[in-house]
């Protein structure tokens, strides 16, 4: 009628600590990748901006860099 309850050992504890800390470490790295790769966009979209403005003929084009 009553189930019993059966306390986890010391290896299914360990477990399930490793697999949280590896989740979290995958989640890290995650982040530092999508945080690396927005700044090389932002990177790569003012570089292009200043291409643009020196392809075109102009001569300032520090004020795109700028602002």
């Amino acid at each position: 009628m009553y189930q019993r309850y059966h306390w986890p050992d010391d290896e299914t504890v360990q477990k399930n600590e490793d697999r949280r800390t590896a989740g979290l470490a995958g989640l890290a790295v995650v982040l530092l990748i999508l945080i690396g790769s927005l700044l090389l966009v932002q990177q790569l979209r003012t570089a292009s901006r200043v291409q643009d403005c020196l392809m075109a003929g102009r001569r300032n084009c520090d004020a795109l860099v700028a602002g």
